[in-house]
């Protein structure tokens, strides 16, 4: 425990003791202290379990941190305040605000406040008017840099940034900006697209599992294709139910019933697994049974326009900055209406420009290798997203790098073998400053929901 940390305790506990001084004011509210800092706006505070409080805020960001007079937006964040003497967690989603708010796995580590902040672009987080050139690394980096250094202010200890998927890669671009924000970065199941290689993923996909279960997929695939009026038909009944539409973005339900059966092998691996292979259904099932099986493995609505919409942001800066999982449909060409269909620029509004940025990966990338320190990097072995991962080099310092195996997109330190699991739990505590004791446990804040996220 550091010296900082032990002053503050020890003050705490003096107060308890002894009380307040007759005359002397009692300790501020923390939701008088949030109302302080400049540019953050206290929405409201929700109900939450025993010994949290769960505050919705916003923050005033530029639009342009390189021309702050180019106008604000105000970017959505939440708060679990547990107490200003505990440290503090970043949890960068990558994408929008989760309806429901959960703790982290740090943050039930080091039982830590925990801010959960909305990615820019992703609505309501947005300029108005949207000037497209805004959404890069840097820009939403310094976003996470301003509400840092304005939130110290209240949490004075120790902070540790964390996400999943492109969250993760999130407080990876952060620390490469910002490397002595925070004393600490757990990154989760986050790709390192820098070479944007097929064969890396690929070369997953090929071996992932068993043969007999990758072999049930394609076959799948193929069936399906075979079936397609049978599975547009369906689609588009679903479709044509709930108001759903094709017009906007991916163009017809023809395409869209092509992008659900080109990720349906990646999805299976991302969210599924071995245990389920014996679900995928055979070429002679029903045209009903494969329509369900793809549907709960990849979920048809997620490429119609409504589905696109919201993810519109990352489609952007894949195709821009971050690169992307390029898979082969070679085994389907025979079958493909529309090859190469997943491509970044096929899932943005064509009114947005769009041109990708060579280097910019390759520049985190290096930094990780040759400077990055205190970096945390979590991927699981049946993950098609750890084909291409972030790996350490001969600079980086106190960094560690972990393969829990035969986990998922939700694999975590939990899931580590023990020696493993606990050394990287004692590591995270070294970061916060708190000692190896136990904490406060919540079965609701706790439960940690693998959401569905695009390919």
């Amino acid at each position: 425990m550091n010296w900082r940390r032990l002053c503050t305790l020890a003050a705490a506990w003096v107060l308890l003791l002894v009380g307040t001084p007759a005359g002397a004011a009692p300790p501020e509210d923390v939701a008088d202290r949030l109302a302080e800092v400049p540019g953050l706006t206290v929405v409201g505070e929700r109900p939450t379990e025993p010994g949290f409080r769960l505050f919705d805020l916003t923050f005033t960001q530029p639009a342009d941190h390189r021309d702050p007079r180019s106008g604000t937006f105000e970017q959505r964040m939440t708060l679990l305040h547990r107490e200003t003497a505990s440290p503090a967690v970043l949890h960068t989603t990558g994408y929008g605000l989760p309806s429901k708010v959960s703790r982290t796995e740090p943050t039930r580590l080091i039982d830590g406040n925990q801010v959960t902040l909305e990615h820019r672009f992703f609505t309501p987080s947005r300029p108005d008017p949207a000037d497209w050139n805004d959404l890069d690394v840097w820009q939403s980096a310094t976003d996470e840099h301003r509400v840092i250094e304005a939130l110290k202010s209240v949490y004075d200890q120790e902070w540790i940034t964390t996400g999943a998927s492109k969250g993760g890669m999130t407080a990876v671009y952060h620390r490469h900006f910002y490397p002595r924000d925070v004393d600490g970065t757990v990154a989760y199941v986050a790709p390192n697209d820098v070479d944007n290689e097929r064969d890396a993923y690929d070369r997953f996909l090929a071996d992932v599992g068993t043969p007999e279960c990758r072999s049930a997929l394609t076959e799948l695939q193929r069936e399906a294709l075979r079936r397609r009026d049978e599975l547009t038909a369906r689609f588009h009944a679903h479709t044509d139910s709930e108001g759903l539409t094709f017009d906007r973005i991916i163009g017809d339900v023809d395409r869209g019933l092509e992008m659900v059966v080109l990720d349906a092998p990646w999805a299976f691996w991302q969210y599924r697994g071995p245990q389920d292979c014996g679900q995928v259904p055979a070429s002679d099932a029903s045209t009903e049974e494969i329509y369900r099986f793809l549907d709960e493995t990849v979920q048809f609505s997620f490429y119609t326009d409504q589905g696109i919409e919201p993810y519109v942001p990352y489609y952007y800066q894949a195709g821009t900055q971050l690169g992307w999982p390029d898979v082969s449909d070679d085994h389907l060409a025979d079958l493909l209406h529309h090859r190469e269909l997943s491509q970044p620029r096929n899932l943005v509004p064509r009114e947005i420009p769009m041109r990708f940025e060579p280097g910019a990966m390759e520049r985190v990338d290096a930094w990780v290798r040759g400077a990055g320190s205190q970096l945390m990097f979590v991927n699981g072995g049946a993950d098609p997203w750890s084909a291409e991962p972030f790996e350490l080099g001969p600079g980086s310092r106190d960094s560690h790098s972990y393969l829990v195996p035969g986990a998922n997109h939700g694999a975590d330190i939990a899931g580590l073998p023990d020696d493993q699991r606990s050394e990287a739990e004692a590591t995270v505590r070294r970061w916060a400053g708190v000692p190896d004791a136990p904490t406060m446990r919540s079965a609701e804040l706790d439960r940690q929901p693998l959401e569905r996220r695009p390919r």
